[in-house]
């Protein structure tokens, strides 16, 4: 059953003894005095059986919990320690000094309940909800949605093929052993797969590695013994009822398995051997498998996933938040984060805008679509020796096309069907120049690549007129107001890296969102706090606490003056210190 706070407060608990002592304006003093207003135990009562059972702990001082150890960045156990030892935490938590609150369990029972019923979304909407009741969210408020992305490196161990087949091999013997009722050490050495549960299975293989030909040997004995593995798993699912959860748990290990062996491994007939390049979407990791090789830029490569965010660049609240896969472009899921902002603040959104990463025809085509308004630069080309399409004039309502000598042409035609980075293929109109025109300039050189004396043509992208205006809403005077309110998600983010995003805590994209949603509520309360002044910032503590010790410091040497006159005698003159 739910454990419930009394509404009365105890004389003897320590927001009422030590406020003033651990100071009523940092985080702590900001969530006791927002106890009762912040939670309440009802908010969660879906989480627990209704009448039966001992009560649990008040979910409302769990909640707490979770946004001290969020801006503290410590573990359960230290969660654990603090909340039974330091007075600090016990003043947020407003319980008796001497108490202690809840076991390492019960927090982490409470954080897999609000995984599993998806009621972490609700804490976060909460911080929105208090903005709102504070004032700092004004009504009719319409919001000016910056977004952006940032990596968040996974918690699983990345290895190499050698080791990331002998983890799956170990994945599968474990659903195996299971079904035998057998510890998987022991399941492995009757069949013979007892090297796999050593440290590493490349770190202790006695070969030389400068030897192509030994190391395909290694990689061929890895991978017959895990076809090996994969028919007895085979044979063993064919024994097991469908509704058997140990069947389920098979089947998962040896697609791991099968999946791992198809992206890494090529079977050739001279032999076995590891597969050049990158698989697309390939799984790194066999303890988190949805972690995959990422890249910000060219020189910013990451191994784990990318947070999403959503932020009104008019009070620098966060509005919505997601995780999408290491490997997607940032641009995923943009439209969803801009419903989600609208549903989350019950404000609307008038505009959204983003880095170049948002600014490609598709995801403009996409908004369109939907009724909404993206304002985000138009992703650049590459420096080529030859003059680019942006240097010359086409106009779509006219069907012409000028090239950077004056020349114009209206022909169009059909350039063949193409595979676009979707997969999919589709056929795009360009404009072509005659032959004789191009042969007779004197800039073809700097047009035209080709040498066989045909002209230059020139490519329509499918959305060439969302394109277009964006290009001239870029080169204009009011999109600088845009690229200033787009920093904004860029601090936000920061923010965010502050509160330990940068590193996954937990394994899976479900309970890294948590995280990323958890980082948030914290980020959003300690904005609000501090700008309804509730709460100073670290820096304006340090400033208040110089300040304390220099006039400390005057009142020593008044006195000191004082004595010093004193014992010599002399007359005594009033200095004034400013």
């Amino acid at each position: 059953m739910i454990g419930l706070r009394s509404d009365q407060r105890g004389l003897f608990e320590a927001d009422h003894l030590y406020l003033e002592y651990v100071g009523p304006d940092t985080f702590y003093g900001f969530l006791a005095s927002q106890r009762g207003r912040l939670f309440c135990d009802k908010d969660f009562s879906e989480l627990y059986c209704p009448d039966n059972g001992r009560d649990s702990v008040p979910p409302s001082l769990l909640a707490t919990a979770l946004l001290l150890q969020t801006h503290d960045r410590v573990s359960d156990e230290e969660a654990k320690a603090r909340a039974d030892y330091d007075i600090r935490w016990k003043v947020a938590l407003g319980i008796a000094i001497e108490e202690r609150p809840f076991a390492k369990s019960s927090l982490q029972l409470f954080r897999a309940h609000l995984i599993l019923h998806d009621k972490i979304r609700a804490v976060f909407q909460r911080s929105l909800q208090f903005a709102r009741e504070t004032g700092y969210i004004k009504s009719h408020h319409h919001m000016k949605i910056a977004l952006d992305t940032t990596y968040i490196l996974g918690r699983g161990a990345v290895k190499d093929t050698y080791n990331l087949l002998a983890d799956g091999i170990i994945q599968v013997v474990r659903a195996m052993a299971v079904l035998e009722e057998k510890k998987a050490d022991v399941w492995a050495k009757e069949r013979g797969y007892e090297r796999y549960f050593g440290s590493s299975i490349k770190g202790e293989a006695n070969i030389n590695w400068d030897d192509k030909k030994a190391r395909r040997t290694f990689l061929q004995g890895i991978v017959g013994d895990a076809d090996r593995l994969l028919e007895l798993a085979r044979q063993a699912q064919g024994q097991i009822s469908d509704d058997d959860c140990r069947r389920q748990g098979i089947i998962e290990a040896s697609k791991l398995l099968g999946q791992i062996m198809l992206q890494d491994v090529e079977r050739k007939s001279d032999g076995t051997a590891i597969k050049e390049g990158v698989s697309r979407d390939r799984i790194i990791s066999v303890h988190d498998p949805v972690i995959r090789h990422g890249h910000k830029s060219s020189s910013v490569l990451f191994d784990g996933d990318k947070a999403a965010i959503a932020v009104d660049t008019d009070n620098q609240l966060f509005t919505a938040v997601d995780v999408i896969a290491g490997n997607a472009p940032d641009k995923t899921g943009s439209l969803n984060l801009v419903e989600q902002s609208e549903e989350n603040t019950d404000c609307p959104v008038d505009e959204s805008m983003g880095d170049c990463a948002y600014g490609d025809g598709a995801t403009r085509q996409i908004f369109v679509d939907a009724g909404r308004t993206l304002i985000a630069k138009v992703p650049g080309r590459p420096d080529k020796a030859h003059f680019p399409k942006e240097d010359f004039k086409i106009d779509l309502e006219a069907g012409a096309c000028t090239c950077p000598a004056g020349q114009i042409t209206r022909r169009v035609s059909i350039v063949t069907s193409r595979t676009d980075s979707s997969g999919q293929t589709r056929q795009t109109q360009c404009f072509r120049f005659h032959g004789a025109t191009c042969r007779g300039c004197q800039l073809r050189s700097a047009c035209v690549a080709a040498r066989n004396g045909k002209g230059r043509t020139v490519t329509l992208h499918p959305q060439e007129a969302l394109l277009q205006q964006a290009r001239a809403f870029q080169h204009s005077e009011a999109f600088g107001e845009y690229r200033i309110r787009r920093q904004v998600a860029e601090h936000r983010l920061a923010r965010l890296v502050q509160l330990g995003i940068r590193k996954a805590r937990y394994f899976g994209r479900v309970k890294t969102r948590f995280q990323l949603l958890i980082a948030a509520t914290v980020a959003n309360l300690t904005l609000v706090a501090v700008k309804m002044g509730m709460m100073k910032t670290a820096g304006c503590r340090a400033f208040s606490l110089i300040f304390s010790l220099l006039n400390a410091l005057i009142m020593f040497l008044k006195e000191f003056y004082l004595f010093y006159c004193a014992i010599n005698d002399l007359d005594f003159q009033y200095i004034s210190i400013q």
